[in-house]
C-alpha cells in the first residue's frame, strides 16, 4: 500500500461514511431509551447524565474500541472505565475518581509490561472535582501513558449543584494541557467529531490523551435537557413514555454495529502456583526488621515470577529500593499520592496480569480507605503492605504511628491480614499474600526483631503459632509483631519467679486462629491478656473477645494503646502506654493473685 492510499485508509478510519454515522447515532438514540426505561423500572434519580454519554458511548463501544463482545475478560480488548456500571468495564467504581487511576494501572500494564497494542478509555463524570482524578491525570503524564484515553464528560454537575466550572470547557483544556495531556475539545452530541479525535488519539505519542466533551444532561428530552431543577428526581412513567416515543421516532436505521477485533499480541502469562527458590536465609536469634524482611522477600520473589510487580509512594524507608534496585523494569514510582498508587494496584492486578504488591506508611494507607473498599468490592488480587506501624515507630512521632490500620483492614471483607513477628514468618507472609486470592494486607514493623523461627518452620493463612509452653502456664499471651517479643521477654522474666505463662503468635489477624486460642486458653484456667502495639478498637484485643465471645470460662484482659501518642524512644513508649514486657508481668501478676 502507498503512503497516499495508507492516508486515506486512515481519514475513512477517522471519519466514517454517513451510513455508518447515522447509524452511529441511531445507536445512542437506542442507549439512551434502555437508561430511561432502566432508570425508571428502578426509580432511579439518574437518566439524566447517564442520556449525556449516549453518543460517547457508541462511538466507543461499536466504533473506536476493538474487543471481542462473546469474551470481555480476553487480554487482548481494549479496556473501558466509567462511574456508570456496565458488564464489560473492569472495574466497579462508583463515580468517586477512583476510576482513572485504575485505567492508568491498565494502560501501564499495557505499554510496559504486557507491550501490547490494547488501548485503555475511562470517562470521567461527577468525579471531575476529586482530588484523585488530578493524582491520576500526573501520574499518566509522568509515565508518558499513550495508550490512554481520559474523557472528561463536562455535562455541568454533581448531586445538587453545578459541578465548577460547568461547562467551562475552555479551564478544563487548561488544566489538563497544564497536567502535560495531549488535550482535544469536542461536542459530545457530535458522533463525527468524537470519532475523529478518538482517531487522533491513537496517532499519539509518549503522551496521554484528554477529550473534553462538552455534553448535556438529559440529552434529547424536551425540557429536561439540561435542566438543573430535574437533576435527582425520578421521571413518571407516563413522562418517560412520552419522551421515548419522540426518541424512537428519530431513529433511521436497524442496523447494528460490530466492534473492530481487537490485535491479539499480549503475552500469555501465568501467576499462579509461585513458590520461592529456597528457604529463608535466616538464622535464628539474629536480628532484622520486618519491614526490611519484607522488602527482602519481595526482591526474592521477584526472580522467581517476572509478573510480581511492586508499587511504592516516594517511601525509601520502606525498603522497597530493594526490589527496585534488583527489578527496575517492575517498580512504578507513585509518588505522594496513596489514593492513586492503590487505584494504580487495582488496575494493574485487572484481568490477573500482574501479581501486585502496593507499599507505604501504613498510616498513609489509611488515606486510600476509600479505593481499598472499592477493591474488595470489585473482588480484586492486590496485596498491600503497611510499614512503620505502632508507637514502635518512636521519634518519627504520632502522624506515623499507625494505630488504626487493624481495626480499618479488619472491617474489609474478604481481606487476609498478616501479621509477621519476624524475618522468617515475614518472608513467608509474601509468599502467602502472593499465592493468595483477594485482598491481603501485610503489617510491617521498624524496630529490629529477633528471629525466633528456624528457615523450614512452615506457615499457612489463619495458622497461629504456640512459641513458648510449659505444663504449669497460668495465663496465655496474644501477641504480634513487636509485642510478641515482649510477651517472651516477660515469659523469661516471670519464669525466674516461677510463674509460667503460654505465649502465641497470631501469624495471621484475619483469618485468626480461633481453635488455637480457645484450646491454649482453657489449657491456661480460661485467661487470656492480648498485647498489640494498636488502639484498642478494631484491634487483636477485640478480634479474639470476638473469637471466644460464646466460650464460657473465657476472660480476655487486653493491653494497647489507650490515648494518642507522642514522640520518644521505642522502648519507653512501650513503656509509657502498656504494652512492654514490664506491663504484660504485672497484668499476669493481678490476674495469677485473683
Amino acid at each position: 500500500m502507498s503512503d497516499s492510499e495508507a492516508t486515506t485508509s486512515r481519514v475513512h478510519e477517522a471519519i466514517p461514511d454517513q451510513n455508518t454515522v447515522q447509524v452511529l447515532r441511531d445507536m445512542a438514540n437506542r442507549l439512551r431509551i434502555q437508561s430511561i426505561r432502566a432508570m425508571c423500572s428502578s426509580q432511579s434519580s439518574h437518566s439524566m447524565s447517564c442520556n449525556s454519554t449516549a453518543e460517547i458511548m457508541s462511538v466507543l463501544l461499536f466504533h473506536t474500541m476493538r474487543y471481542k463482545q462473546a469474551d470481555p475478560e480476553n487480554p487482548d480488548n481494549d479496556r473501558f472505565i466509567l462511574p456508570k456500571k456496565l458488564a464489560l468495564s473492569d472495574a466497579v467504581i462508583g463515580w468517586c475518581g477512583q476510576g482513572l487511576g485504575a485505567a492508568c494501572g491498565m494502560a501501564y500494564t499495557g505499554k510496559y509490561f504486557d507491550k501490547a497494542s490494547f488501548r485503555v478509555y475511562c470517562l470521567v463524570s461527577g468525579d471531575i472535582s476529586e482530588g484523585s482524578v488530578w493524582e491520576a491525570m500526573a501520574f499518566a503524564s509522568h509515565h508518558a501513558l499513550d495508550n490512554l484515553v481520559v474523557i472528561f464528560d463536562t455535562n455541568c454537575v454533581i448531586y445538587g449543584a453545578s459541578s465548577p466550572p460547568g461547562h467551562c470547557t475552555d479551564v478544563y483544556q487548561k488544566r489538563c494541557e497544564a497536567f502535560g495531556c495531549n488535550t482535544y475539545v469536542v461536542d459530545g452530541r457530535n458522533v463525527e467529531a468524537l470519532c475523529q479525535v478518538f482517531w487522533q488519539a491513537a496517532q499519539v505519542k509518549n503522551r496521554p490523551t484528554a477529550v473534553i466533551a462538552k455534553t448535556f444532561r438529559g440529552r434529547g428530552m424536551p425540557n429536561i435537557e439540561d435542566a438543573e431543577n430535574w437533576y435527582g428526581k425520578p421521571m413518571s412513567k407516563e413522562r418517560a413514555d412520552a419522551i421515548i416515543e419522540l426518541i424512537e421516532s428519530q431513529i433511521q436505521t436497524n442496523r447494528n454495529l460490530t466492534p473492530n477485533l481487537p490485535i491479539e499480541d499480549s503475552p500469555e502469562i501465568s501467576i499462579g502456583d509461585v513458590k520461592m527458590s529456597t528457604p529463608p536465609a535466616y538464622q535464628m536469634g539474629s536480628k532484622l526488621a520486618t519491614q526490611k524482611a519484607c522488602g527482602l522477600a519481595l526482591a526474592k520473589l521477584g526472580h522467581v515470577n517476572e509478573r510480581l510487580i511492586m508499587l511504592d509512594g516516594d517511601n525509601k524507608n520502606t525498603f522497597s529500593e530493594v526490589f527496585k534496585n534488583e527489578h527496575p523494569e517492575r517498580f512504578i514510582e507513585c509518588f505522594i499520592a496513596e489514593q492513586n498508587m492503590v487505584s494504580v494496584a487495582l488496575g494493574c492486578a485487572s484481568r490477573g496480569r500482574t501479581i501486585a504488591f502496593a507499599s507505604t506508611f501504613a498510616a498513609l494507607l489509611i488515606r486510600a480507605f476509600d479505593q481499598i473498599r472499592a477493591g474488595a468490592v470489585a473482588e480484586m488480587n492486590i496485596n498491600l503492605i503497611g510499614s512503620h506501624c505502632g508507637v514502635s515507630v518512636g521519634e518519627d512521632g504520632p502522624l506515623l504511628m499507625a494505630l488504626e490500620d487493624l481495626a480499618m483492614f479488619r472491617a474489609i471483607p474478604n481481606c487476609t491480614i498478616f501479621y509477621p513477628s519476624d524475618a522468617v514468618s515475614t518472608e513467608r507472609a509474601v509468599y502467602l499474600a502472593a499465592n493468595n486470592k483477594g485482598m491481603c494486607y501485610i503489617r510491617t514493623s521498624q524496630p529490629e526483631t529477633a528471629i525466633i523461627y528456624t528457615p523450614q518452620e512452615t506457615f499457612q493463612i489463619g495458622q497461629a503459632k504456640v512459641v513458648r509452653e510449659n505444663v504449669n502456664d497460668k495465663v496465655t499471651v496474644i501477641g504480634a509483631g513487636v509485642t510478641l517479643h515482649e510477651a517472651l521477654a516477660a515469659a523469661d522474666n516471670l519464669s525466674k519467679e516461677d510463674i509460667f505463662i503460654r505465649v502465641i503468635d497470631l501469624f495471621t489477624i484475619k483469618p485468626l486462629d480461633v481453635a488455637t486460642i480457645i484450646t491454649n486458653a482453657k489449657a491456661t484456667g480460661g485467661r487470656i491478656i492480648t498485647v498489640e502495639d494498636h488502639y484498642p478498637e478494631g484491634g487483636i484485643g477485640e478480634a479474639v473477645c470476638a473469637a471466644v465471645s460464646t466460650e464460657p470460662g473465657i476472660v480476655v484482659h487486653q493491653l494497647a494503646v489507650l490515648e494518642v501518642p507522642r514522640s520518644g524512644k521505642p522502648q519507653e513508649l512501650l513503656d509509657k502506654f502498656g504494652i512492654s514486657a514490664k506491663q504484660i508481668a504485672v497484668t499476669v501478676k493481678c490476674i495469677v493473685m485473683d
